[in-house]
């Protein structure tokens, strides 16, 4: 679409229509603390100063979000009670400016003429009369407004009409909920696997998409998606019972940003909330099979990291969900990206083993060696895994048979060439130890009832 260049004429009204009672000037954000939640949610608290005149007044409070919730809102003001509220979010832009005018005559300054004309249409174009012939404005043409239209504002505005019971200055607490703030946590591990150790920095990123920046805010992170939400995904976890010794506020765990900080519109900002060096962890091979699995060819085992967030021997902190991604060190001494998963909201004292990819040298292929009747509601089942490493030392794989009570009842394990251990009712795991350039098999036969 051509753009069209606007102004306004000199001495062009700046306001609507007037209420008959007084309006006090516009006061800007004062003193802002911002609560920033998981869920694309925040709560913003911000007290201004103001001076009330005796009885109704109508006062602007600009600078609020523009993904307000204006049912949310509530003011706190001393003496003085709330008549009515409104939000006015139609933005002065050029294009809001062309569409309000819409009926409407303008001016357009073309060549160095001022030409009277009247707008039309605004759609894809502007379509306008001057001097009785159609015209649609070129790209060189520019339009002067006589007044600005009452319903736009520069920015976001939240207009009150208080009620006060004597005139004086007065602190007034505005409170609301907006969309358009978040914040997630991120976690860069960096792992010695020849030493066991694990060095872990955690890092709070917070997003403003809400409108509006806020100065100098006292800023509060909530972990947890409060009023319901998705669940975290990813990592297997052992969760703890430990307490950290972090602020709560009802069942979640609050990350305070130190000091004051301005969150800008359109902004990234990231703190760090977690540095942790050499806690233990170690590396692990485990591959799960569903119920009959087989496979023609030869599947990579998951590679998996285990460490603890215990205060005695881990990271000693309640860890917000987010993405771990952890990096080794190659033999340059240089770090290097290993692998990423996500984690969710972990209490402290919790057990973490998080995929970090699939090994290149250590493979499983399983086969439905023999499967027949054993009855008229039985079922005999043998299967036989075959592990292989091409590693120059020996590893573990924590081999699973998931689905023994999936769709059948009472699944029992014959016979096996190892013994296995029963982890609940739906598998069972066996650490199987696969020698350096070699490969171990293993046999086992289950018998179901349907």
């Amino acid at each position: 679409m051509r753009r069209t260049t606007l102004a306004l004429a000199a001495g062009a009204a700046l306001s609507g229509t007037m209420l008959a009672m007084p309006v006090a000037a516009q006061t800007a954000q004062g003193d802002v603390a911002v609560t920033i939640y998981n869920n694309n949610l925040a709560l913003v608290q911000d007290k201004r100063d103001l001076r009330l005149p005796a009885g109704k007044s109508k006062q602007d409070f600009p600078d609020v979000s523009a993904q307000i919730r204006p049912e949310t809102v509530t003011i706190g003001a001393p003496g003085a009670t709330i008549v009515e509220q409104n939000f006015d979010f139609d933005l002065l832009t050029p294009e809001s400016l062309m569409e309000k005018a819409v009926g409407q005559s303008v001016t357009v300054v073309r060549g160095g003429q001022n030409l009277p004309a009247k707008v039309l249409a605004y759609n894809d174009g502007t379509v306008v009369e001057i001097g009785g012939r159609i015209e649609v404005l070129g790209k060189d043409d520019r339009v002067i407004f006589p007044s600005l239209p009452p319903s736009l504002r520069a920015r976001p505005t939240l207009s009150v009409t208080l009620d006060a019971d004597a005139a004086g200055a007065r602190p007034v607490t505005l409170s609301y909920l907006t969309y358009g703030m978040g914040w997630k946590s991120d976690y860069v591990a960096l792992f010695d696997e020849k030493a066991g150790k694990i060095d872990v920095q955690g890092w709070l990123t917070l997003t403003n998409n809400s409108g509006v920046t806020y100065t100098n805010a006292n800023t509060l992170l909530v972990a947890g998606a409060v009023g319901g939400g998705g669940r975290g995904m990813g990592s297997v976890m052992v969760p703890g019972t430990e307490t950290a010794g972090r602020e709560r506020i009802g069942d979640f765990y609050v990350y305070p940003i130190p000091g004051r900080t301005t969150i800008a519109q359109r902004q990234q900002k990231q703190v760090s909330f977690l540095d942790v060096a050499g806690a233990p962890a170690a590396k692990a091979y485990a591959y799960r099979n569903p119920w009959l699995g087989r496979q023609d060819q030869p599947r990579s085992v998951d590679t998996v990291l285990r460490f603890s967030s215990s205060k005695e021997g881990g990271l000693g902190d309640a860890l917000p969900a987010g993405t771990v991604r952890i990096y080794m060190r190659d033999a340059r001494g240089a770090p290097q990206f290993i692998g990423e998963n996500a984690i969710s909201h972990t209490p402290m004292g919790s057990r973490l083993a998080i995929k970090t990819g699939e090994a290149f040298d250590v493979k499983v292929k399983s086969v439905v060696q023999t499967r027949e009747r054993a009855g008229s509601n039985k079922w005999r089942t043998t299967m036989v895994y075959t592990l292989t490493n091409a590693r120059p030392d020996a590893v573990v794989v924590e081999l699973s048979q998931g689905g023994l009570d999936s769709w059948w009842k009472d699944t029992k394990i014959l016979s096996e060439t190892q013994a296995s251990e029963r982890i609940n009712a739906d598998e069972a795991l066996w650490k199987v130890s696969v020698p350096a350039n070699g490969e171990a098999t293993l046999t086992a036969t289950f018998e179901t009832r349907y």
